[in-house]
C-alpha cells in the first residue's frame, strides 16, 4: 500500500484483520463488500460488485473445484451478505468462451452478447439463486483471484474527461490500463483478458465513463489497492482543484433559510403533479453545500445540458435533469413556475426526440419523459422515484455526477456519455426485461397518507395497515413521542430502503412521526410543510383525532369542554381539509380525505351530548367538504361504533365507570385489558353481530374509503358498527 492507513483523505480505512480471521472465503468477501461500500466515496448504492474465486468442494463429486463468488444483480454492497452473492463454477465460465466465439456475429451489442446471460445459470455452483450480474465476465475473466469494481467518484472524473487516457497515463502510469467505453457484457470481459496478458504489471483498468476495476491474489491487498488508487485519483484532483471558480463561480445567490422553506412548500407540490402526468411520484430533496453550490453556478445549465457519465447514474437521473435558470434574488414564485412549466415542456419534447433519434425496431415503448432530477437555483435539487428510497437513489447518484463533474472540469473538460450508447443502456432488452420481471406495485406504493391521530388506536392501527399496503406513511398526533413511536414501528417493519440522499427529514423512509395539533391551523400547517419536506407532498388524508368528554357529576358539560369536543371532532378535521385543499390543487392529483365521525351521530342517548352532537356536526361536515374539494378530492366518513380495544379514549379510570353504569361486575384486581374487553363484549351485546368493533376493522373500512374500488363515492358515511340497529339510516 503507498499510503498509510491514517494519511488516507480521500477514502476511509476499514480492514481489521481480528475480524476476518476465522472467516470463510465467501464471508471474507462480504465483509470486503460491506467495507467497500460504507464507504460513499468509494461506490455509490447498488454500485459496483467484488468476487473472489475459492476452492470448494463439489456436492456431486467430492472434489476441489474453482468456484467464482460475485455479487450478484441487485442489491448494495454496503449491507450485503453471503446470500447476494452468486456462486459458479470458474471452470464452465471460461468454457462459455468457446459458444461465444464460434457464434458468429459477436461482439458489441449483438445478440450473442445478451443470449450469453442466460447461460450463466448454466454455471451455478450447489444450486445457488442469486441471479447473476452482467460484469460477470469481468470477474471471471480477469486471472487473478480477487477482483474489486467500484464507481469512486474520483475516478469517474478521470475517466469522463476529453483527455481521460493521457490523464490516467500521467497519474498512474503503467499500473492502470486506460480502456474507452463500452456496454458490460462478454465482450468486454474478453477485453479486459486481453489487456491483463499484454500488461502482466497492470494492476487496474480505468473503465472510459464507467469506473475503475483492478485486482489481486490476495484479498485485503485487493481492498488496499482499491484504496490506494482512488486516494491517488483524489489527490490529483484535489490539487488542481479551483476553488471559488469551481463550476466558473457563483452566478447565483442562496436564499434565506424561511425564504427557502416558503418556496419550497409551494413549489415542490406543483412540481410532484406537473411530473406525475403518467405516473406518481414520491420526492427527495437535496439542499447540501455541495448540490447548492452546483446549482447556482455559472457552468450549472451547460453542464447539466451534457447528463451524466456514468451508466449506474444515468438509469436514475435519466438523459440529463432539468435545469430552470431563475434568480432566486431578482425573480418571484411566479417567474419560477413559469420557467418550471416551460422548461417541463422543453425537456418532453427534447425526451421524445432523443427517443425517435435513437430506438429501434425491437426497443421497448418510450418510457415516462418527464425529469427525474430537477435543479433550481437557491433551494437545490429535487429528485423522483417510485417511492422514498428510489427518490434517495436518483439524488445520491445525481449527487455523484456533481462530484464527478467538479472533478473533471478540475482537472479538463467534462464529457457526458454519447446519447446513442445512453440509449441503448436505458432501452437495453435486458434491461428491459429486469423490469418486466418485477412484481406488480401495490395500490398505493407511490402514494402518500398522513393519518391524523396515529400515535393511538384507529390511527395507529391504520398507519399499520397503509404502510402493509405500501404506502408511505405520515403519523401526525398531538403526542409527538406517540407518533414517532408508531413512526418506528412502521420503519421497523419495512426498513428504511437503499440510498443515503435528503437534506433533512427528507433523508427519511416510507414512515416519519410529526406533531400535529388539529385546533391550530399553523401546527397543521407546519405539519403539511414537513409532509412536503420529506416526499412533495401527499394523496391521501386520514383524520381519527377525537375526544370524548363525560358531563361532571351533575350531568352538565362546562362550556371549555364543550368547546374543545367541538374544536377537536369538527373544527379539527374542517382546518386539516382547508390548509390541505392548495395543496392537493397545487399538485392536481386526484386524492381523498376519511374522517372518523361515529354511530352516536345518528344515536341520541344521555351522557354524551358534546360527543354525539359534535359527530352528527362532523357528519355534515364532511359532506359540506365532498362539495368543496370536488371533483380533486373525495372525502368520506366511516362511523364505529363503540371501539375500547386499543383507544386512547379509555383509561381504566374510564372504562371501570361504564362497567359501573351498566352494572357489568368485575373486580379492582382484574387488568385494565381485561376490563376493557367486558365493556367490547358488552357493546358488540348490543349489535347484530355480536363481535366487538376493534380498531382494525376501522382500519378496513378507511383503506376501503381511501381506496380505488370506491373511486365513484365521495360524501358518504360507512358504518362499521357490528350491525347497530339505532344507527341505520333513516
Amino acid at each position: 500500500m503507498s499510503f498509510k492507513s491514517s494519511e488516507y483523505r480521500h477514502v476511509d480505512y476499514g480492514w481489521d484483520d481480528a475480524r476476518v480471521g476465522s472467516m470463510s472465503a465467501a464471508e471474507r468477501l462480504a465483509y470486503r463488500s460491506n467495507i467497500l461500500g460504507n464507504d460513499q466515496r468509494i461506490t455509490n448504492t447498488g454500485g459496483g460488485n467484488t468476487s473472489s474465486k475459492a476452492m470448494e468442494t463439489d456436492p456431486l463429486t467430492g472434489e476441489e473445484v474453482e468456484i467464482l463468488w460475485v455479487k450478484g444483480s441487485g442489491g448494495d454492497l454496503r449491507t450485503s451478505t453471503i446470500e447476494n452473492f452468486s456462486s459458479l463454477y470458474q471452470e464452465k465460465l471460461i468454457a462459455l468462451q468457446k459458444i461465444y466465439n464460434e457464434t458468429l456475429p459477436n461482439g458489441v451489442k449483438t445478440q450473442i452478447e445478451d443470449d450469453m446471460v442466460g447461460m450463466y445459470r448454466h454455471t451455478t455452483f450447489n444450486l445457488n439463486p442469486r441471479p447473476s450480474s452482467i460484469d460477470t465476465p469481468l470477474h471471471s475473466f480477469i486471472p487473478y483471484r480477487h477482483v474489486d469494481h467500484m464507481h469512486p467518484n474520483a475516478f469517474i472524473s478521470i475517466c469522463a474527461t476529453k483527455n481521460s487516457e493521457a490523464i490516467t497515463r500521467e497519474i498512474f502510469g503503467d499500473d492502470v490500463i486506460y480502456t474507452s467505453w463500452q456496454r458490460p457484457g462478454f465482450d468486454l470481459g474478453l477485453l479486459f483478458q486481453e489487456v491483463c496478458k499484454n500488461h502482466p504489471q497492470a494492476k487496474g483498468i480505468n473503465m472510459g465513463q464507467h469506473g475503475l476495476i483492478n485486482w489481486a491474489d490476495d484479498d485485503k491487498e485487493c481492498y488496499e489497492l482499491t484504496l490506494d488508487l482512488i486516494e491517488r485519483a483524489g489527490r490529483y484532483i484535489e490539487e488542481r482543484d479551483k476553488g471559488e471558480q469551481t463550476f466558473e463561480g457563483q452566478k447565483y445567490e442562496n436564499l434565506s433559510g424561511d425564504h427557502q422553506k416558503d418556496l419550497v412548500s409551494k413549489i415542490v407540490p406543483w412540481l410532484r403533479g406537473q411530473v406525475s402526468q403518467q405516473n406518481r411520484f414520491v420526492a427527495t430533496i437535496e439542499s447540501t453545500e455541495a448540490a447548492l453550490e452546483f446549482v447556482n453556478s455559472h457552468a450549472a445549465k451547460r453542464l447539466a445540458e451534457l447528463g451524466t457519465s456514468c451508466p449506474d447514474h444515468f438509469l436514475r437521473t435519466k438523459i440529463k435533469p432539468l435545469y430552470v435558470d431563475w434568480d432566486p434574488k431578482n425573480e418571484d414564485f411566479e417567474i419560477l413556475r413559469a420557467k418550471l412549466l416551460e422548461g417541463l415542456r422543453g425537456y418532453r419534447a427534447d425526451y421524445v426526440k432523443y427517443y425517435e433519434a435513437n430506438k429501434e425496431l425491437s426497443s421497448p415503448a418510450m418510457r415516462d419523459p418527464n425529469p427525474t432530477v430537477v435543479l433550481i437555483p437557491g433551494i437545490g435539487m429535487v429528485a423522483f422515484g417510485k417511492n422514498k428510497s428510489e427518490s434517495r437513489v436518483t439524488a445520491e447518484f445525481y449527487n455523484c455526477a456533481i462530484s464527478v463533474m467538479r472533478g473533471a472540469e478540475a482537472i479538463d473538460e467534462y464529457i457526458g456519455l454519447p446519447q446513442k450508447e445512453a440509449f441503448d443502456i436505458e432501452y437495453w432488452a435486458l434491461e428491459e426485461a429486469k423490469l418486466q420481471r418485477m412484481p406488480p406495485e401495490c395500490e398505493y406504493a407511490r402514494r402518500v397518507v398522513v393519518v391524523v391521530g396515529a400515535g393511538s388506536g384507529i390511527g395507529k392501527e391504520m398507519a399499520h395497515l397503509m404502510i402493509d399496503q405500501g404506502a408511505h406513511v405520515v403519523c401526525a398526533d398531538l403526542n409527538l413521542e406517540a407518533a414517532e413511536e408508531t413512526a418506528a414501528e412502521l420503519i421497523a417493519k419495512v426498513g428504511k430502503g437503499i440510498g443515503v440522499a435528503g437534506t433533512g427529514v427528507s433523508g427519511c423512509g416510507n414512515a416519519i412521526g410529526v406533531a400535529c395539533n388539529v385546533t391550530d391551523r399553523s401546527s397543521i400547517k407546519a405539519m403539511l410543510d414537513e409532509v412536503i419536506y420529506a416526499y412533495g407532498g401527499f394523496d391521501h388524508i386520514v383524520v381519527t383525532a377525537g375526544v370524548f368528554v363525560p358531563p361532571d357529576r351533575s350531568g352538565h358539560i362546562p362550556d371549555e369542554k364543550w368547546g374543545l369536543t367541538f374544536g377537536i371532532n369538527v373544527s379539527g378535521p374542517y382546518f386539516v381539509a382547508d390548509e390541505a385543499a392548495e395543496i392537493w390543487e397545487q399538485q392536481g392529483l386526484k386524492g381523498s380525505m376519511v374522517v372518523t365521525t361515529s354511530a352516536n351521530a345518528v344515536v341520541s342517548k344521555k351522557g354524551s351530548l358534546a360527543y354525539d352532537a359534535s359527530k352528527a356536526a362532523a357528519n355534515h361536515l364532511l359532506r359540506e367538504l365532498a362539495i368543496e374539494l370536488a371533483p380533486l378530492v373525495r372525502v368520506n366518513g366511516v362511523a364505529p361504533a363503540t371501539v375500547v380495544a386499543g383507544s386512547g379514549m379509555f383509561p381504566r379510570d374510564r372504562v371501570i365507570a361504564s362497567l359501573t353504569k351498566y352494572e357489568i361486575s368485575f373486580s379492582d384486581d382484574e387488568g385494565t385489558e381485561d376490563l376493557r374487553n367486558k365493556l367490547a363484549q358488552f357493546y358488540a351485546d348490543r349489535t347484530l353481530t355480536q363481535s366487538p368493533i376493534t380498531p382494525q376493522d376501522q382500519a378496513q373500512g378507511m383503506l376501503f374509503m381511501l381506496s380505488d374500488a370506491s373511486s365513484k363515492t365521495t360524501g358518504q358515511i360507512l358504518a362499521v358498527d357490528g350491525g347497530l340497529q339505532e344507527a341505520f339510516l333513516r
